[in-house]
């Protein structure tokens, strides 16, 4: 699964992005940030983080620097 929605990001990469106007607000873009969104958690939480990411994508929103967040080392890290 984690590899279709690679394939199907990249192929918006390659063919439907070079033709429209570049409008992104955020850094890295949609597509970048859930490619390493999906490549760091898999296709379920990955894909979960990058439709959370274009939901952010409208005129209110004001943008800016969003990286995928660093997977934590451990779950408790109080014990």
């Amino acid at each position: 699964m984690k590899k279709v929605f690679l394939l199907i990001i990249r192929f918006y990469q390659v063919v439907i992005s070079p033709i429209k106007p570049p409008t992104c607000r955020f850094y890295p873009t949609c597509s970048h940030y859930g490619m390493e969104a999906i490549k760091r958690y898999g296709a379920l939480k990955g894909g979960w983080l990058t439709i959370k990411r274009i939901s952010k994508c409208h005129p209110f929103h004001p943008g800016g620097i969003d990286h995928v967040p660093e997977k934590s080392s451990s779950r408790n890290p109080d014990s």
